[in-house]
């Protein structure tokens, strides 16, 4: 029997090329690189190199990316990073109903450490009412987190618009754009984001890789 594979949005195979990359890491590639003998260092520049790549595929700068194990860690790293390590007075977070669990786990979390976090609805396709999210903007804001494209229903938020009014008031902006590296294109400058989340497991990488 000829199976058909269509739940892509949740997870893609490894493609062959990437396979291919991948296998030598497992046998003769192991060093640390860290370390400052030969395998060290040749796992060192691979490692540069990768940075590299997904630095150039999102518009950032290498010294920005920071690899996780995935999608949910970027997140969580993203959101309880900044709000755990501010230490200050703003403890209110910005966010819409329509968020994955990535991203709604760790805001449960945090208001069970005391913060307030309005849930902005979004209308009959998907879509944030810009002005609510500006209306919802206070002196206690520490951070905003919208999704760039929705999973279920595919829905793209206008994060650069959203971006450009958060970062007016001076408060940290993070997207999650899982669902869309890779699918489209994704500027970090142009969406006018602080913090972006990726994962590899979406575009036919290895699952247990993300970036932040």
């Amino acid at each position: 029997m000829h199976k058909i594979y269509l739940d892509h949005n949740a997870t893609t195979p490894v493609q062959k090329e990437v396979l291919d990359v991948m296998l030598p890491f497992y046998k003769d590639k192991f060093g640390n690189p860290s370390s400052v003998h030969s395998e060290g260092r040749e796992a060192r520049v691979s490692l540069d190199e990768a940075r590299d790549q997904v630095a150039n595929l999102v518009g950032a700068k290498p010294v920005e990316i920071i690899f996780t194990s995935g999608g949910s860690e970027s997140n969580n790293f993203a959101i309880l990073g900044v709000a755990l390590s501010l230490n200050s007075k703003k403890r209110h977070i910005v966010t819409s109903e329509v968020e994955h669990s990535a991203i709604l786990n760790p805001l449960k979390q945090l208001e069970n450490l005391g913060f307030h976090v309005d849930y902005i609805p979004v209308d009959g396709f998907g879509r944030i009412d810009n002005k609510k999210i500006e209306n919802a903007l206070t002196d206690s804001t520490v951070l905003v987190t919208i999704q760039h494209a929705n999973s279920e229903v595919g829905t793209l938020q206008d994060i650069s618009e959203i971006g450009t009014l958060v970062q007016k008031q001076g408060i940290l902006f993070h997207t999650d754009a899982v669902q869309s590296v890779g699918k489209i294109p994704v500027n970090v400058n142009d969406l006018c984001v602080d913090l972006l989340s990726l994962s590899s497991h979406k575009i036919y990488g290895p699952k247990g890789v993300g970036a932040l």
